[in-house]
């Protein structure tokens, strides 16, 4: 699920920042006073950078795949820490092993998983986190071995991105733990010391990135701490409070196995344990309504929603598989199940009589995954007519597992622009001695296929370096609005010549997901 092609897609604008920054950690030993494109970049903490900066000096920053193993890895650690916190909810091993299945199949928990930005790192340092605080908690001996090392994964996650997931995770498992199974002390002063040592500890650690670089860089860091905040509490990006409430959908194929999951007058009488049923449903309600209540939303942000939602889908699953059931869960179950294998048998035919011209400089992949998606199909459709739904759940994770292996691939042949042009070219046109510049903006996708920095220089400054630069050509980047207004401006003076071109984008003009900041005109200019 996560390794398999994993370097397929291009990068995109959020992994590319992260790329670029990781970069300048190791070329220019920016590791603590982090920079993008030579310029200071504070957004966010640098733990998932630095994670990355490490792979990429040990396996190099050529390769995608090597840069995205970290968080392959950190979510594997994501899906043991859940199945871990299953065995101490009281769930049984099977109950247990179900659970990290369902999470690491759900849709946004793969996909976060398979690209390096910040958002996996701090939620998957948050479980880890609060399996210790479980602990704690739940008065198990050793607290405070379980405090420090629950407050040192506590810190990685707001080392990762600040309070993100403070708020989004463990603010929501807190009200859930309160509300099912109270908190209680008495006479255990020794806990409520490991729980203040959890917090001190993890909290002061996580911010010491941030203190140091407000202490160095104050105004810098206040700048952008001022957009950052800005962003949260005004309306950017700002949606309807119910715009998450389709949240269950974000798990892909187990969307209505989630939704069932959550009916609670229908599961309190199918679980076996309804204290554990109750925690996971309210920690999963709290979670999206604490979301909810930020005016900026976007549906990445639902990834820490899908965490416990992935927990509390396991009853359902777990119901399905072993417990004794009724007529209309027989029905359900094979809705819930058989939608998937109706999928994997019309597959091929869907793929052949819709994308057959698309497809066909393809044949192999083609062929490989209509025969698994096909069989796999078929065998979840026998095992539920016979109502062997164990095998059937089974067998939809191997239906994941082969969109991932086999079908993955296929997306090159949808992905594509016949004006595509890669960075490489503006390597092979222009002059090792010319110096390139972005105008105006810069596009982190480009900055970061193009190998090194590419300052920023507005107008004024073109115009002073072009003064100084005694004749010297300089290069250019812009994007189309910019080019016409640099024509006027600079036309009478100087020679330009537009060179070349860069069209990142994997579909063709005309598209709605076409992106003009990732098409830039390549100019040449000097004094005539």
């Amino acid at each position: 699920m996560l390794v398999s092609n994993l370097g397929i897609l291009p990068v995109n604008i959020m992994e590319a920042r992260n790329f670029i920054t990781a970069r300048e950690m190791v070329q220019d030993n920016h590791w603590i006073l982090t920079t993008m494109n030579g310029e200071p970049r504070y957004e966010k903490p640098p733990l998932p950078t630095w994670i990355t900066a490490v792979f990429g000096s040990i396996l190099g920053f050529d390769s995608n795949l090597s840069l995205r193993l970290p968080v392959a890895f950190i979510t594997i650690l994501l899906v043991v820490y859940l199945y871990k916190f299953s065995l101490k909810l009281g769930l049984s091993g099977l109950n247990s092993l179900q659970n990290g299945l369902i999470a690491i199949t759900s849709f946004y928990i793969y996909f976060a998983g398979r690209d390096n930005q910040w958002d996996m790192y701090c939620h998957s340092f948050m479980i880890v986190s609060i399996y210790y605080l479980w602990e704690i908690l739940r008065i198990r001996k050793n607290p405070f071995k379980n405090a420090v090392i629950g407050a040192v994964f506590l810190a990685f996650s707001i080392l990762s991105k600040g309070p993100i997931s403070l708020y989004a995770l463990l603010l929501p498992f807190l009200i859930a733990y309160g509300w099912v199974y109270r908190y209680s002390f008495r006479n255990e002063r020794k806990h409520i010391l490991a729980i203040l040592l959890y917090t001190i500890l993890g909290i002061f650690t996580g911010i010491s990135w941030t203190t140091y670089v407000h202490w160095a860089d104050p105004e810098t860091f206040a700048s952008m701490a001022k957009v950052e905040t800005s962003r949260w509490v005004n309306d950017y990006n700002s949606k309807s409070v119910f715009y998450y409430w389709s949240f269950f959908t974000q798990s892909g194929i187990w969307t209505l196995a989630a939704f069932l999951g959550l009916l609670y007058p229908y599961m309190k009488s199918r679980v076996s344990n309804i204290k554990a049923y109750q925690f996971t449903l309210i920690w999963t309600l709290a979670s999206v309504i604490l979301l909810s209540i930020i005016p900026e939303k976007k549906t990445r942000y639902l990834l820490p929603v899908l965490i416990p939602l992935a927990l509390n889908t396991g009853f359902y699953i777990n119901y399905l598989t072993c417990g004794t059931k009724k007529k209309i869960d027989r029905i359900l179950g094979n809705i819930s199940l058989g939608l998937v294998g109706i999928v994997g048998i019309v597959y091929p035919a869907v793929l052949y009589f819709f994308f057959k011209d698309s497809i066909y400089s393809q044949k192999v992949w083609v062929i490989m995954s209509s025969v698994a998606m096909f069989i796999s199909g078929v065998l979840i459709c026998y095992y539920l007519t016979k109502t062997i739904f164990d095998k059937a759940f089974y067998m939809v994770v191997v239906v994941q597992c082969v969109v991932i292996a086999f079908i993955f691939p296929l997306s090159k042949s949808f992905l594509h622009n016949s004006n595509y042009k890669s960075v490489e070219d503006l390597k092979r046109v222009l002059n090792k001695n010319i110096e390139l510049y972005t105008f105006n903006s810069m596009t982190p996708e480009i900055v970061w296929e193009y190998g090194k920095k590419m300052p920023v220089i507005n107008e004024y400054e073109l115009a002073e370096k072009l003064e100084n630069e005694s004749g010297q050509p300089i290069g250019i980047l812009c994007i189309k609005g910019d080019s016409e207004s640099l024509m006027k401006k600079f036309s009478s003076k100087y020679e330009i010549k537009n060179l070349s071109y860069v069209d990142l984008n994997t579909v063709s003009p005309g598209s709605e997901d076409y992106r003009d900041r990732l098409h830039r005109e390549l100019f040449i200019l000097y004094r005539k």
